[in-house]
């Protein structure tokens, strides 16, 4: 069989090993590495990256209430216009901007490989940081949409329609459901070094998966919080504290306590 094996041309062992999966190891150990130099970036560029984030997933909130505005009231409308959330996604993922969803698994897995007080709070940090500064990008998006007049008027009712399905759920609702939601961001993060070539899809399959099963994300969420508060159709209590926070803890539980400890489990014993 080896013999076989060197009787293949170069051309053919190249094509070969590039058909080769790569190995839960060396997809661990990419993302690890990524966790690691997000780690050691600075707070400020941190802090802009996350702010450019908010400001580009509230591209989601916007291609969804378009597409609710211009397809007809059928009950099929969803499962077309849900193809919108996806957008803000693909802008900030492959635009390898700074999304707190993300780091729920790609900074923990360093922490996971090597624990320590001081990491942890490196960890702590640069999650507080980031999602600050993604709430903060979606509270302008909110402002400017509302006060600035960036969207058409007769676009506006339809925006705050698609706010209402994420503002209907209660405390427990939010976080629950954003287990499912952390758990899918976090799987994005795991396969795309394994998509090359495919991460467009890759993204879109997923958050759409979750706009689909009204799962609830945090970032994306408080888009459409803030934009429902500024309009002056959500208090600030029931938006923060009965939306944001849950879905927080809930994208929390699923990204890290979920994804990222069982991916770090599946590989400890091959390291």
């Amino acid at each position: 069989m080896a013999k076989g094996r060197n009787k293949l041309s170069q051309k053919d062992q190249k094509a070969a090993q590039e058909r080769v999966r790569l190995r839960p190891t060396v997809v661990y150990e990419i993302v690890r590495r990524e966790g690691e130099e997000e780690m050691e970036r600075p707070l400020a560029s941190l802090w802009w990256s996350g702010i450019a984030a908010g400001l580009g997933i509230t591209a989601s909130v916007l291609a969804e209430g378009l597409l609710h505005h211009y397809l007809p009231d059928t009950p099929y409308r969803p499962i077309l216009e849900n193809f919108g959330y996806c957008l803000g996604f693909v802008l900030v993922i492959m635009g390898r901007l700074q999304l707190f969803t993300e780091n729920t698994i790609t900074v923990v897995l360093p922490l996971l490989a090597g624990f320590s007080l001081e990491r942890l709070w490196t960890v702590a940090r640069l999650w507080l940081v980031v999602f600050l500064a993604n709430v903060v990008g979606t509270l302008v998006t909110a402002v400017v949409t509302v006060y600035a007049g960036t969207v058409h008027p007769e676009h506006m009712p339809a925006l705050l329609e698609v706010s209402h399905h994420f503002a209907e759920n209660s405390p427990l609702e939010a976080l629950i459901y954003g287990i499912p939601a952390g758990f899918f961001i976090a799987s994005i993060v795991w396969m795309l070094p394994s998509s090359e070539g495919s991460e467009f899809w890759v993204i879109v399959a997923f958050t759409y998966l979750i706009a689909l099963g009204d799962f609830t994300h945090v970032v994306a969420g408080s888009a459409e919080v803030f934009l429902l508060q500024i309009s002056g159709e959500l208090g600030v209590v029931d938006g923060v504290f009965g939306l944001i926070l849950p879905t927080f803890v809930g994208n929390i539980i699923g990204g890290t306590c979920l994804f990222a400890v069982l991916a770090y489990g599946q590989v400890q014993d091959e390291m």
